[in-house]
């Protein structure tokens, strides 16, 4: 037994390396398989995904640009926009400015007097007068041509004895013009309002702190309107006023002259209602800059609005050159007719002399088979003289019909 085991290990040794030799070929063949598919499935996967890549690629190109074209469209368009309402708004306000005129005009009055009479008499010497101009800055007029206005005088007078005595007075107001000639005068009454002697010893009683620390004052503010609707000639515009005041005992702490202007029209609209005005006008300016400006742009990009499609311009022309075009027109006609018939006459002679040698040679059938061919040879030469006469004849009526000339001119389509 011990002998034996050498050989039978011999003898399965083989076949063990055998079978681990094909598992491990079977291993490899499999495992090459395997690289195989996924390379394989790899190039496939990378051959599908190649073109699905340049097509994104070109699809996000298309987007960018078209997203780069429409953001500077974009940025054009509101920049044109903006530009438009600062026009709108700085038209509107040279409108407003230009059309508006001054609403209203306050300027104190100083009154001078003269001072060279008896200075034991308790009254002046002459009455209070004060020169006023209505130049701003000594160019512009204060009232505008053609607008009233309301002028009236503002006199604040102490509550005295004397102004209490003096009772009403006279307060006269004359309008000149530059070389000072006086265009308007006009004299109003006033006085200070009535307060009885209680009324003003429970006034001064209440009021007596303030009266003690200066805070308030026993005087009256009096309103003397002078012009209810005045209006300044432009051929003689007022360029100041002189007021005087008929009372040598009057007593007066300040005054002021105002003007107010009363709008009727679209300025009482400017005026009222400034908002909505300032609204309108400029939307309306912006509505009309963009109309014109979209008209200018469809000029420059289309060349029109309408582009026509035909001009048509009718050339009138005289009798002569009608009876001439008509007498070249007969003599051409002529001219084709007579050639034409010299043609025919020449292809009749020519198959004459064919028909004879055929005599010759041949025989009568042959003669009737060249006889045939006579109108066979002329036939396909009549379509073509009718044709020539056709194409003549339409040239010939083309100077009839010349009297219209077309002229195109390019529209927007053409051009795009």
């Amino acid at each position: 037994m011990e002998g034996t085991h050498p050989l039978m290990h011999e003898g399965r040794e083989p076949p063990l390396r055998q079978q681990s030799a094909g598992l491990e070929e079977g291993t490899t063949v499999q495992t090459r398989s395997r690289r195989r598919s996924v390379s394989s499935g790899s190039e496939t996967l990378g051959g599908a995904m190649g073109p699905l890549l340049h097509w994104l690629h070109d699809v996000a190109a298309v987007t960018l640009l078209k997203a780069r074209r429409t953001l500077l469209q974009a940025a054009i368009l509101f920049c044109v926009l903006v530009l438009l309402l600062w026009v709108s708004i700085f038209l509107y306000g040279s409108f407003y400015y230009s059309y508006m005129p001054t609403v209203s005009f306050s300027t104190p009055v100083h009154f001078y007097y003269t001072a060279d009479c008896d200075a034991s008499e308790s009254t002046l010497c002459s009455f209070p007068t004060a020169n006023i101009s209505f130049m701003k800055n000594d160019r512009d007029q204060v009232m505008a041509n053609g607008q009233p206005y309301q002028i009236s005088l503002e006199l604040e007078m102490p509550e005295s004895p004397v102004n209490e005595q003096l009772g009403m007075f006279m307060v006269k107001m004359s309008c000149y013009t530059k070389g000072g000639k006086t265009v308007s005068s006009i004299g109003r009454s006033t006085m200070l309002h009535y307060r009885s002697k209680l009324l003003q010893t429970l006034s001064t009683l209440v009021f007596a702190p303030l009266l003690l620390t200066g805070m308030a004052e026993q005087k009256q503010l009096i309103e003397v309107e002078l012009f209810s609707d005045y209006k300044t000639n432009a051929y003689q515009p007022t360029v100041g006023a002189v007021i005087e005041i008929h009372s040598k005992q009057v007593q007066i702490y300040s005054s002021q002259l105002r003007i107010h202007a009363y709008f009727t029209g679209i300025r009482y609209v400017l005026y009222n209602f400034p908002l909505m005005s300032a609204v309108i006008g400029v939307a309306t300016n912006f509505a009309f800059l963009s109309v014109i400006v979209l008209f200018s742009y469809l000029q420059f990009i289309w060349g029109g609005l309408w582009p026509p499609d035909q001009v048509r311009v009718r050339v009138m022309m005289g009798d002569d050159t009608r009876i001439q075009q008509r007498r070249e027109e007969v003599r051409k006609r002529m001219e084709r007719e007579n050639s034409q018939k010299e043609l025919n006459a020449a292809k009749m002679t020519g198959s004459v002399n064919e028909s004879s040698e055929f005599q010759e040679d041949g025989t009568a059938a042959e003669l009737s088979k060249d006889a045939s061919v006579i109108p066979d040879s002329l036939g396909p030469d009549v379509p073509d003289s009718k044709e020539e006469e056709s194409h003549e004849s339409d040239e010939s009526s083309s100077p009839q019909l010349g009297n219209t000339v077309l002229r195109q001119r390019p529209g927007p389509w053409m051009s795009l």
